[in-house]
């Protein structure tokens, strides 16, 4: 039971960072969603667009600390470090 409220919160993490990246795309860069991410990988700065993305977590892991549901917080703050691990390997490594 507890592997699947973190396994929830875990995609609910991935959903809303999607959500956050294609938010501020389509309100800071422009209307269309891939060509703008193309670009982004080829001017390297799409891991500070996943970042910016990762706000949204912040939404998912309070509201579910509001509403008494830990382990789905858990499986956010699991994303966003899954994310974060992401991120640097976007900008540093490759």
């Amino acid at each position: 039971m507890i592997k699947k409220e973190i396994a929830i919160g875990f995609i609910v993490g991935l959903i809303a960072n999607s959500f956050g990246i294609a938010l501020y795309i389509l309100i800071f860069l422009g209307t269309d969603i891939f060509e703008n991410i193309m670009v982004a990988r080829q001017e390297n700065y799409f891991s500070k667009i996943v970042a910016l993305g990762a706000i949204l977590n912040m939404l998912a892991f309070f509201g579910f600390l509001k509403i008494k549901r830990d382990y789905r917080a858990r499986g956010v703050l699991l994303a966003t470090i899954i994310i974060a691990i992401f991120t640097f390997f976007e900008q540093f490594i490759f």
